[in-house]
């Protein structure tokens, strides 16, 4: 069996299971590199992931490209299988895939398989040259797989939906009158929009139950000017900031007290997460959203709302509650919607097939 080696500018700790689970299925034939931090500074490497493998990270450019150096360099020739990032911004990868394609070594591109404005763009150009270098692609949607197909029908390529949970991990709470929170879980940058969910809120929040509170999950940039805002209208007591939670039964929590979750500006992984524990989601409509978005159905498991509009966003987040019975209902149809289609172990399948 050949060694599976694995390398990622970080390894944050939504990674955690899925890397333990490739490890355990793949013992000493798999190996995990990653740096300190990601091009967004708040997104960090997780230190208790133990058997993870530490590089430097060297942000050039204003942290628009990257070049890692580390351990993973003397594996480069050696007759293993290497999983890079399909980002065409890490010079050190056109490096190794130049390198391994010349000495005729197998590599694998996992990521998206678009940039985020989508396969009709110009930077599509750089992303297509690096993917013709790699032997195969793992990519995160099925949606994904069959666009990338039509492109490069020469090309083997599979499916890993992005997970960030077990399938028996994903367990819908239902008891009506608990479900009372709305939840926004991801980062706090100017892309996610997370100030707009806010005014929303604080425009409609007496017409909300009293016992009802945003709960904020996450870090990044915008935190301080989301906290002015909170503390110069008094809301304290309603808008809850938690910080970055990687928890899972500390997440479970405040998801399962919440009827709805929201993504105000471009969709991301927490979707699928949100959707695990069969809380529906209310999402912008016009976004460069992140490939997740497959898994939005309006009327079954979300909502849309036109984006960048605060009384759109008010108003859908108020016909949730109104029709709280209904939503309730559909808590554990949603759950299991995406135990079948976005587990761990759906992710890792792909991964494990290179090496057995």
């Amino acid at each position: 069996m050949r060694k599976l080696i694995v390398i990622q500018t970080v390894v944050p700790d939504y990674r955690k299971k899925f890397f333990s689970y490739l490890k355990e299925r793949s013992g000493p034939n798999f190996s995990l590199y990653g740096g300190n931090n990601y091009f967004e500074r708040s997104v960090v490497s997780d230190q208790t992931i133990e058997f993870y493998n530490h590089v430097n990270n060297f942000f050039l450019f204003k942290r628009k490209m990257l070049f890692q150096l580390g351990g993973f360099w003397k594996e480069i020739l050696k007759h293993n299988i290497m999983v890079l990032e399909m980002n065409p911004r890490i010079l050190s990868n056109w490096i190794i895939l130049l390198l391994r394609k010349t000495f005729g070594r197998k590599t694998v591109l996992w990521g998206h398989a678009w940039p985020r404005d989508g396969n009709k763009s110009k930077r599509d150009l750089l992303r297509h040259i690096l993917r013709s270098l790699g032997d195969e692609i793992i990519v995160y949607t099925q949606a994904q797989k069959k666009e990338l197909e039509l492109k490069m029908p020469e090309k083997t390529i599979s499916c890993a939906p992005n997970s960030v949970c077990f399938s028996s991990e994903m367990q819908a709470f239902q008891a009506e009158m608990q479900h009372n929170n709305i939840i926004y879980v991801g980062r706090l940058t100017k892309g996610k929009k997370v100030f707009l969910l806010i005014r929303a809120f604080y425009e409609i929040m007496e017409r909300l139950p009293r016992e009802t509170s945003l709960l904020i999950v996450g870090e990044g940039e915008e935190r301080e000017v989301i906290e002015k805002f909170i503390d110069s209208h008094g809301l304290g007591n309603r808008v809850k900031m938690f910080g970055h939670v990687g928890d899972y039964n500390a997440l479970k929590k405040l998801y399962d007290s919440s009827l709805i979750s929201v993504s105000p500006g471009y969709i991301g992984l927490s979707v699928t997460q949100s959707f695990g524990f069969g809380v529906p989601m209310v999402v912008s409509d016009d976004e460069p959203h992140s490939p997740e978005i497959e898994c939005v159905v309006e009327g079954e498991n979300s909502m849309y709302f036109r984006s960048d509009d605060i009384n759109d966003l008010a108003e859908k987040l108020t016909l949730f509650f109104e029709n709280r019975p209904y939503w309730v209902g559909k808590r554990n149809k949603i759950k299991n919607f995406c135990a079948e289609r976005y587990s761990i172990e759906k992710m890792a399948k792909p991964f494990l097939s290179l090496i057995n």
